[in-house]
C-alpha cells in the first residue's frame, strides 16, 4: 500500500509545487509554457524558478518538478539544501538517468502524482566539509559524489583515507571518489567502481587510476565518516562535489565526507525499475554482435 503524502494527510487534493526550469536548454524554454498549463490543472504553482533563486526555507513546498536533465536534478538537490522536497524529474535533456519521465508521460501521470498515488523514495546524500587545520573552509551537500581530483601538472596524488577515525589506507592515484548509490552510475562507474542499487544505505570508495593493483573500490555503510587527507598534492588539487569545485586543497587539508542529515526524495514512477533504467540508459547487457532491430 502506498504511504500517504503530506498534502493528502493534510486533506488537500492539490499539492503546492515549485518548478525548477533549466532555461539554458532550448527545449526547456520551448516547452515551459505548455508544461506550466498542464501542471496548473492539478496543482498550485508557487513559483517557476528559471534563475535558481527560489528559497526553500521560506515556503512550504509539497513537490518540486525539475525540467531538464540529470545535471538539473543535481542543481535542484543543491538548491533545496536542508529543505529537501519530493522531486519529479522531467527529462528534457539527453541521458535522463535521474530525470525519469518524458513530457508525454508527465501528461499521463500528473493527475495520479497529485493524488498521492505514488510513493516517495529517499536516497542517501553527502555532507562534505573541508578543514584546514581546525578551521572549516567550506561546507556543501552532495547527491552523486565527493572527490579529490588533481589538475595540472597532473602528477600523482597521495591521499590518506580515514574511516571513523581509523587509518584505512594511503592511495597513490589520480583522485579518490566517495559515491552514493545514486551517483554510482556517474563518475564512480567511469572509474571502474560498482553499480549500487539506489535504495542501499551504502557508499563506495573508488580510486582513479591507482598506482597499486590491489587498490580496488570498497563498499561500506553510509553511516561511516570518511576523512580524505592530502599527503602529497599540488597547486590544483581540488575537492569536488557533484562535478562542482568546492575548494582548492593544500597538503594536510582534510576533506570530511559523511551521511547528510537529510535525504534526497524522489517520487517513484511505476515501471521505472533500476534494471530497466540500466538497460535503456546505459546500454547494460547489450550484445555488440546483435544487429539493432530495424
Amino acid at each position: 500500500m502506498t504511504p500517504p503524502t503530506e498534502w493528502t494527510l493534510d486533506g488537500r487534493t492539490r499539492p503546492r509545487v515549485v518548478v525548477l526550469a533549466a532555461v539554458n536548454r532550448p527545449r526547456v524554454r520551448a516547452e515551459l509554457g505548455e508544461i506550466h498549463a498542464l501542471l496548473s490543472q492539478h496543482a498550485d504553482i508557487l513559483a517557476i524558478d528559471q534563475q535558481q533563486s527560489f528559497s526553500f526555507d521560506r515556503q512550504s513546498v509539497d513537490l518540486v518538478v525539475v525540467l531538464g536533465g540529470d545535471g538539473s536534478i543535481l542543481s535542484a538537490a543543491r538548491q533545496m539544501g536542508l529543505n529537501q522536497c519530493p522531486v519529479i524529474g522531467v527529462n528534457l535533456g539527453r541521458l535522463g538517468f535521474l530525470a525519469a519521465i518524458g513530457q508525454n508521460q508527465l501528461a499521463k501521470l500528473w493527475p495520479q502524482i497529485c493524488a498521492g498515488e505514488f510513493p516517495v523514495v529517499e536516497h542517501v546524500m553527502l555532507d562534505c566539509s573541508v578543514f584546514r587545520q581546525t578551521v572549516l573552509v567550506d561546507h556543501q551537500l552532495g547527491l552523486n559524489e565527493a572527490a579529490i581530483l588533481g589538475g595540472p601538472p597532473f602528477t600523482m596524488l597521495q591521499i590518506d583515507l580515514f574511516v571513523d577515525g581509523e587509518m584505512a589506507s594511503t592511495y597513490s592515484c589520480d583522485g579518490l571518489i566517495i559515491s552514493t548509490p545514486v551517483g554510482s552510475t556517474a563518475h564512480n562507474l567511469s572509474a571502474g567502481g560498482p553499480i549500487l542499487h539506489r535504495s542501499l544505505q551504502a557508499l563506495v570508495v573508488s580510486p582513479i587510476s591507482p598506482h597499486t593493483l590491489t587498490m580496488r573500490p570498497v563498499v561500506d555503510s553510509a553511516d561511516r565518516v570518511f576523512e580524505l587527507v592530502v599527503r602529497q598534492g599540488h597547486e590544483t588539487t581540488t575537492a569536488v562535489v557533484d562535478g562542482r569545485v568546492q575548494s582548492m586543497l593544500q597538503v594536510g587539508d582534510r576533506f570530511c565526507v559523511k551521511r547528510a542529515p537529510v535525504s534526497f526524495k524522489m517520487v517513484a514512477i511505476p515501471g521505472k525499475s533500476e534494471y530497466q533504467t540500466l538497460r535503456e540508459k546505459l546500454g547494460w547487457g547489450d550484445n555488440p554482435r546483435e544487429k539493432p532491430h530495424e
